[in-house]
Order: C-alpha cells, then sequence, then structure tokens
C-alpha cells in the first residue's frame, strides 16, 4: 500500500494550540486569585491528561507484545497518541512547583500539620514511617523517572515504526516486539507509582495496593475511547478510509466494553478490601467520598461510568459503527474525568463538589496543548505504517468466530 504523509488536521491543531493556550493562561489568572483552588483544578486535569496518554501506551505495547495484527490499520495513531507525554513532561512543572499546597507531607509544618487527621501519636508515627518515602526530593526525582520510562518508550516505539516506513525492514517489526515485552513491566510500575504519589499521597494516611490500577483502568478505557474518536476523524482520509473495516471497528468497540467492565471491577475490589479490613487510617478516604456530597458523584460513576455503558454496548450492531461508538467514547471520557475529579478533590473540599470556573480552564488548557502536540506528530506521515510485513493480514482482518 501506498501511503502518502498526512497533511490534514491543520484546523484542530490551531483550534487546539489556541484553546490549550487560553486555558493555561485563565488557570495562571486563577492561581494568582486562589492558589490552593487553581492547583487542585490543574493537578485533576493533569492526571487525566497524562492517564490518557500513558494508557495508551500500554495498549500499544500489549497489543505488540502478544503479536495482535488487526490492529496495525491504527497503530499510527494509537502510537502517537503517548507523544503527548512530551508536552505533559514539562506540564508537570506547576505540581512540582505548588507541590505544597497540595500535599501534605509535603508542608512546611512538616508532621503537625498531619497531626490534626487523627490522634497525634497515630499521625506522628505514620509521618515518620512514610517520610523516606514522601518527601520533597524524592517525590521530584521519582517524578522525572517516571515520565522519562514513559516518554523514552513511546518514542522509540514511534520512531521504529516511522523508521519502517521508509525501510520496510522486517526486523523493526521485532524489535517492537521484543522492546513491547520487556518494556511493560517497567512502565506498569510507572503508572503504578505515579498513581501513589500525585494522587493516593493526597490523603497522607490512605493506602490501597490496586490504587495503581484502578487509576490506569479508567485511563484505558478513556484512552481507548480517544483511539475510537481519532479513528473516526482519520477514517475520512485516504489510506485510512479504504483500510478500515466493520471488524476493526467492531473490536475496538469490544475493548471498550471490556475495559469498561474492568474498571468496574477494579473500583469494587478497592472498595471491598478496604471495606473489609476496616483499618482507620484507610476508611475516611471511602467515607468522605460516600458520606457527605461526594456520594452523589460516586452514584454518578457507578450508573454512568459502568452501568449504562455496559448495557448499551453490549448491542453488536452498536459496536460496528463509528458513529455510536464516537458518542459512547465521549460519554466515557466524560465519565472518566469525572472519576479523576472525584479522587482529587475532596481533600480541598470534603463537604461536597465545589465546581470551579478554573476546572474547565485547566482542564481545556492541559488537553488543548496535549491534542495540538499530538496533531503536530501525526502531520507529515502516513496514516497507516504501509511497509509493515503484517499489513496485509490487517488490511483483511476477519476475527475468529
Amino acid at each position: 500500500m501506498n501511503a502518502a504523509p498526512f497533511t490534514g488536521g491543520r484546523s484542530l491543531l490551531a483550534r487546539s494550540a489556541a484553546l490549550g493556550l487560553l486555558g493555561l493562561g485563565l488557570t495562571g489568572v486563577g492561581a494568582a486569585l486562589d492558589l490552593r483552588r487553581a492547583l487542585f483544578s490543574y493537578l485533576a486535569a493533569y492526571t487525566f491528561w497524562v492517564g490518557i496518554a500513558a494508557a495508551a501506551l500500554v495498549f500499544l505495547l500489549a497489543n505488540e507484545a502478544a503479536g495482535a495484527r488487526w490492529y496495525i490499520v491504527v497503530r499510527r495513531l494509537l502510537e502517537t497518541i503517548p507523544s503527548a507525554l512530551a508536552v505533559l513532561a514539562v506540564l508537570f512543572l506547576p505540581i512540582a512547583l505548588g507541590m505544597r499546597e497540595l500535599y501534605p507531607w509535603a508542608a512546611p509544618a512538616g508532621a503537625p500539620s498531619l497531626a490534626g487527621h487523627g490522634a497525634a501519636a497515630a499521625a506522628a508515627h505514620l509521618w515518620e514511617h512514610r517520610h523516606p518515602w514522601l518527601n520533597v526530593p524524592f517525590f521530584l526525582f521519582r517524578a522525572v523517572l517516571y515520565l522519562v520510562v514513559l516518554l523514552a518508550v513511546g518514542a522509540l516505539m514511534r520512531s521504529w515504526s516511522l523508521r519502517q516506513d521508509g525501510s520496510g525492514d522486517p526486523d523493526l517489526t521485532l524489535k517492537m516486539r521484543r522492546l513491547s515485552a520487556g518494556s511493560l513491566p517497567f512502565v506498569a510500575l510507572a503508572i503504578t507509582f505515579a498513581a501513589v504519589d500525585w494522587q493516593m499521597s493526597l490523603s497522607a494516611f490512605v493506602f490501597s495496593t490496586i490504587f495503581g490500577v484502578y487509576w490506569f483502568s479508567g485511563s484505558l478505557v478513556a484512552a481507548i475511547g480517544v483511539l475510537i474518536i481519532a479513528v473516526a476523524a482519520a477514517s475520512k482520509e485516504e489510506p485510512l478510509r479504504a483500510a478500515l473495516n466493520a471488524n476493526h471497528v467492531h473490536s475496538l468497540g469490544k475493548y471498550l466494553l471490556a475495559f469498561t467492565a474492568f474498571w468496574a471491577y477494579i473500583a469494587f475490589s478497592q472498595y471491598l478490601l478496604i471495606w473489609i479490613a476496616n483499618l482507620p487510617e484507610e476508611v475516611p478516604w471511602y467515607l468522605v467520598r460516600t458520606d457527605s456530597g461526594w456520594k452523589g458523584v460516586g452514584v454518578f460513576l457507578a450508573l454512568f461510568q459502568f452501568v449504562l455503558p455496559f448495557i448499551i454496548l453490549l448491542s453488536r450492531s452498536l459496536k460496528r459503527r463509528l458513529g455510536p461508538l464516537v458518542f459512547m467514547s465521549a460519554w466515557v471520557i466524560v465519565a472518566h474525568y469525572v472519576d479523576v475529579y472525584w479522587v482529587v478533590m475532596p481533600p480541598l473540599s470534603p463537604r461536597g463538589p465545589q465546581p470551579s470556573w478554573m476546572d474547565l480552564a485547566a482542564l481545556l488548557g492541559v488537553g488543548g496543548v496535549a491534542v495540538a502536540f499530538v496533531v503536530s506528530r501525526l502531520r507529515g506521515h502516513p496514516l497507516v505504517p504501509a511497509r509493515d510485513p503484517n499489513l496485509s493480514d490487517s488490511l483483511g482482518y476477519e476475527p475468529l468466530q
């Protein structure tokens, strides 16, 4: 298949960049008015977008490590989404500079600031126990390490894929497969510890061994939704329009359904484990989200992030059409942001949600810049990896019955 470089997306790039810069500018204005509120809005937006980019990388690595061939026609789109991590790494700077406003363990007062969360003796003991991990220099070092791991793996995968467009070297497929299998554990660890550092440590005393999986599972559903929307937009252009068939769309829809159920399983498992253990330092994390104004948000997530999408996506005919899948993708992406908001915001407003214009500004600011960067990386390259040795199998993809 001869594939000309993609030259579209100029309007999307310009609009996304403009929206992103406007959003970041308004977030800066919000920081001048109320620094702590703006930082919490920014953290929710940042973890939402960086989670999607990281989960897209895992989805790419898992398919490549498994030798999947069905996804090759959409691989160029999938492998470009994690490139947003380059600009997201830079956008971590406000969190690094404002972390003492976000994290109780980073407050200058140290242990005394934590004592208000429970008995003073217990607070002091936990502070001393966790201080070797939860301290500012080590936190920043780990953040750099996580982002470097994710960036390096994503950049290598994309670089080898683009190189194959020119050379057609089948050995590059083998290199990508080996890198995928070998790097998956390290990428998984980076995502897990990033979830612990950036979100779970907002509550100094909570501890969940599957919190990283919880963030990843929701992010993966949203990442598949982003991929579906990108496929729908790019399928208007050749050669993707001719390469894509209903079976590819159906597989994307099946993944959306499967990981919607997976998120619900992980969410319930985390709640069940904390409920059974009934530890004084862990239970308050759920109490503030179930016995306050946040309870309605939890009910919303149960219905709109699992029950209704699960029921709707059971339809086989719906999963084979891009139009309905785009709608469902937008649905689960919005629901995932609400999920991240439900995790991040209660330490700021324990009595219930207090939405602010800064939430939308930060969401559009970080997202607009990230989307613009991804589109810029997509331009100038074929939308389909035309010289992949397994492309013919993907073009004629028929799932096993």
